[in-house]
This record gives C-alpha cells, sequence and structure tokens, in this order.
C-alpha cells in the first residue's frame, strides 16, 4: 500500500473511531492534512483554525499565507512539504485544545508521522512544540533541533514560533524567516 492509501486509511479509522466527538461536533469538518505524502519536511500546528475548518486544510488562512512566504524563501511550496495539526478538528471559537484533546489525538499525529517518516518535523508554536519536548520553552529553544524518540522511530523535531506571531508582532517575522530557512537547509542536509 502506498504512503497515500495508508493516510487515507488512518483519516478514516479517525472518523470511524470517532475521537474526541464533542469537538467533531462543533466542527465543521475533519481537518487530516495536506501536502507531499512522502515528504521530508512535516510541519505540526496545534488545530485548525475557522479558515481551516471551512476548507478542510491546514494552514489557509492569514498564518497560512505567512507560512507560504517563508516556504517560498526557502525555495519550497506546499506540495514539497506535508501539514498537518495535532488536532484535527478546529476547537469551538478558536479556542486552545484542551491536554484531553492533545493526548486523545496523538497517537494518531505518530502514526501520521511514521507512515510519512520525514526527516525533520517542524513544530509551528509552543503548545505542538510542547507535545514533542515537555520542557520546551519556544523563546529559548525556537530553531534548536532534538531528536525525539516514539516507540522504535525517532524524529528530529525544531520548534519554531507559531506564523501568528509574525502577523501579530513585527519584530518576529525575521527571527521565524531565519529559523525556517535553517530547519530548511538541516532537512536538506540529513
Amino acid at each position: 500500500m502506498d504512503t497515500l492509501s495508508t493516510l487515507d486509511e488512518l483519516r478514516q479509522q479517525l472518523l470511524t473511531q470517532k475521537i474526541c466527538p464533542n469537538l467533531a461536533a462543533s466542527a465543521t469538518q475533519l481537518v487530516m492534512g495536506d501536502g507531499n505524502p512522502d515528504a521530508d519536511i512535516v510541519f505540526v500546528g496545534e488545530a485548525p483554525g475557522k479558515a481551516e475548518d471551512e476548507q478542510g486544510l491546514p494552514f489557509v488562512g492569514a498564518s497560512g499565507r505567512f507560512l507560504n512566504e517563508m516556504l517560498e524563501a526557502a525555495g519550497l511550496v506546499r506540495r514539497d512539504v506535508y501539514i498537518t495539526n495535532i488536532v484535527k478538528y478546529r476547537p469551538p471559537n478558536n479556542r486552545d485544545p484542551t491536554p484531553e484533546e492533545k493526548r486523545e489525538f496523538w497517537p494518531y499525529l505518530m502514526r501520521q508521522l511514521e507512515i510519512i517518516n520525514p526527516k525533520v518535523v517542524i513544530t509551528l508554536g509552543r503548545h505542538s512544540g510542547m507535545c514533542f519536548i515537555p520542557d520546551l520553552h519556544i523563546s529559548r529553544d525556537h530553531g534548536h533541533a532534538r531528536k525525539v524518540k516514539y516507540r522504535e522511530h525517532e524524529f528530529l523535531v525544531i520548534p519554531l514560533y507559531h506564523p501568528a506571531a509574525a502577523l501579530y508582532n513585527g519584530g518576529m517575522r525575521q527571527t521565524l524567516i531565519d529559523d525556517f530557512l535553517a530547519a530548511a537547509k538541516l532537512a536538506e542536509t540529513t
């Protein structure tokens, strides 16, 4: 079975097993992921927002446009990478997902990563970063790669600020771009 078919099978499991039914009931649809199922780089956000919930794709709102700019700066496009979130349904009113919601989706995210088997996992924001690196302090650790073991897989995880940080604080823009370019370069050489 190819990677895309295996990811589709995982998507069906999520729907069949009714993960986070209350969250699912308040969302329009499951937002599984998008991009190259054989990508060397996987981006992991926290949860879909309003635009993502409507379109069924991750990072398509304002943060997604900035992510696209960063990809372009690194000579990449969305179809070169894979983009997903820990939580696959939009929380009501764009609230942060609860720890319980993240725990319920965690094994499915990790299965996604096992299927894709990327060289680098780039977390976007402290919430997703802390799921992989519990002692993460995004202001201290952004851009610094760490190996994270999950069962028999080991992933190189690079936590970055969330693209929304640059939208709210223009001074963060260059930090994010610099970290992103370094992470993309690391993915090339790994």
